[in-house]
């Protein structure tokens, strides 16, 4: 399966302005491309890209004073297989995980797992632990919350997703990772681009947040917020929750004028993603 994907982005910057992006594949797609994946500015601004401590790939620029336009047009390959299932895999005993998957036990900026400890041990307490016990959690937080972009909100954390039962990709990722690590199930953020293949189309395009759980000795997909194997998932970054992954982190003023994503699967019909 070939799939194009790309974005434009543009910002109104009153004066000049530094921002972080987080916008290109992770490292595990780049063999997968068929054409590059290169971030493209209207004005031409200068670009400066390191890995940061997950491996994601992260651009540096100095936004100039006025209207910018961040864009990019590429094709990737993919199988076009729906994510795998794993009924068998179990949970690893904490003091056999490996150092670099702790970190994704700990609580984190949107993930209070102190907040909600108590109720995933109760809901999920009885649940035969693994793949199981993740699955139940996923399903939970599928159930909990309704979509709606009208219920976006930058600062909403886990917990208050839970309680006010109403968000978006994020937030859906966002509970279900809290009660994962609650229940001892190393649980990571992940955000890429996720097409509307093999389904109805659901709405407007924009990027998708899904989360891998550590289980069976591997990183494992999962998505509360569809709740079912999905096609065409292409990762652009992962870390403990939203604030690792944002894709456009301003340091200074910048208003958001324009916003369109593609994810369009190049040899079916144009499709579009909620």
């Amino acid at each position: 399966m070939r799939i194009r994907c790309g974005y434009e982005i543009i910002y109104d910057c009153p004066a000049p302005t530094p921002m972080l992006l987080m916008l290109n594949v992770r490292p595990e797609r780049l063999a997968d491309l068929e054409t590059p994946d290169l971030i493209h500015t209207n004005p031409n601004a200068p670009l400066r890209q390191y890995r940061d401590q997950f491996g994601n790939l992260c651009t540096r620029i100095l936004a100039p004073q006025g209207r910018m336009t961040l864009s990019a047009d590429f094709v990737v390959r993919d199988s076009g297989l729906p994510d795998e299932i794993f009924p068998d895999a179990g949970q690893t005993l904490i003091d056999q995980l490996p150092d670099d998957v702790i970190v994704f036990l700990l609580g984190s900026r949107y993930c209070e797992t102190e907040t909600l400890n108590d109720l995933a041990w109760k809901l999920f307490g009885d649940v035969e632990p693994g793949w199981a016990r993740a699955q139940a959690i996923v399903k939970y937080a599928h159930e909990r919350i309704t979509f709606g972009y009208e219920h976006a909100r930058p600062d909403k954390t886990a917990f208050a997703a839970h309680e006010e039962q109403r968000g978006v990709c994020r937030d859906y990722a966002h509970l279900a990772i809290t009660l994962c690590r609650c229940m001892n199930i190393p649980a990571r953020y992940c955000t890429g681009y996720l097409g509307d293949i093999g389904i109805p189309v659901e709405g407007v395009m924009d990027y998708s947040a899904w989360m891998e759980v550590y289980l069976g000795g591997q990183w494992r997909t999962l998505d509360a917020r569809h709740n079912k194997p999905r096609i065409g998932r292409i990762m652009m970054a992962y870390g403990r929750d939203a604030t690792d992954v944002a894709i456009v982190t301003n340091f200074g003023p910048a208003t958001l004028a324009g916003f369109t994503v593609i994810a369009d699967e190049l040899e079916g019909k144009w499709a579009q993603a909620g």
